[in-house]
């Protein structure tokens, strides 16, 4: 209990190589995208975003639950006091590697995570867009995850915050780049960072559906750091693994909303 509480304060205080979050002065996420976001973190002292698809089950980013530790959901009472509950079960996609990921390379950065209670009714599953929705540059999408949002200043985390990230780069079923369309990578801007890591892409409609997680970030002109690109894993091309596995782990997840979005819809 005590490393997971470590990982909390990191997550929250003192940890400016830990937990950074949604920087560039994003808002707190709007409560119809904060219902779907929650925190995790392990027992190594990590800590991730990620985005309820049932009552008890979240997705994440893979490298945010690496084997060889042990993971809880933080739920935050009235007062926002955190408090801890148990996951049963932690699967990663098999093909996952972690090489191709710190390349900022495609990978199947994706892990489900089993709860041992249902969420509380505060919490909604969000639905997987749909498969056969078309990416375009420019897009838009709602990106939304907790931690700080200053480096090293834990007084601003602890909050779901959202930023509204547009499509660059040659955008597909394989990876996803997404940058502040003001300052479109070029200086600081919005975007995620390291405790970002597992947090949703959601559609900019009413229906908020998942296209994919986060899995890396880069700093102004692909420099380390945050604030430039934001890398997205889509979950199209894993969509079948994701419900494969679900219903083994007992999960039902909410149908896909229909009709699609077009290519250029999420302008």
């Amino acid at each position: 209990m005590i490393a997971y509480r470590t990982a909390l304060a990191l997550c929250l205080a003192v940890a400016p190589m830990v937990a950074f979050a949604m920087v560039g002065g994003a808002s707190p996420a709007d409560p119809a995208i904060g219902r779907h976001v929650v925190l995790l973190v392990g027992s190594r002292g990590n800590s991730c975003s990620g985005v309820a698809i049932a009552r008890d089950l979240v997705l994440t980013a893979a490298h945010c639950v690496p084997a060889g530790a042990d993971y809880k959901l933080v739920i935050f009472d009235a007062a926002h006091q955190p408090q801890l509950n148990d996951i049963t079960t932690v699967t990663r996609h098999p093909q996952f590697d972690l090489k191709m990921l710190l390349a900022h390379r495609a990978t199947a950065d994706l892990a489900l995570l089993k709860l041992a209670v249902a969420l509380p009714p505060a919490f909604a599953a969000a639905p997987l867009a749909h498969p056969d929705r078309v990416l375009a540059v420019g897009d838009e999408f709602i990106v939304a995850g907790y931690g700080v949002t200053v480096r090293g200043d834990g007084r601003t985390g602890g909050t779901a915050r959202a930023a509204t990230l547009a499509a660059t780069g040659q955008p597909g079923t394989l990876q996803l780049r997404l940058f502040d369309p003001a300052t479109k990578g070029e200086r600081p801007g919005l975007g995620a960072c390291t405790a970002d890591s597992g947090a949703p892409a959601f559609e900019t409609d009413q229906r908020h559906a998942v296209i994919g997680v986060v899995s890396w970030t880069t700093g102004q002109q692909l420099s380390d750091g945050c604030g430039g690109l934001t890398g997205v894993t889509p979950l199209a091309r894993y969509r079948t693994w994701i419900v494969d596995t679900a219903a083994k782990m007992g999960a039902a997840l909410a149908p896909p909303p229909y009709p699609p979005p077009q290519a250029g819809e999420g302008k």
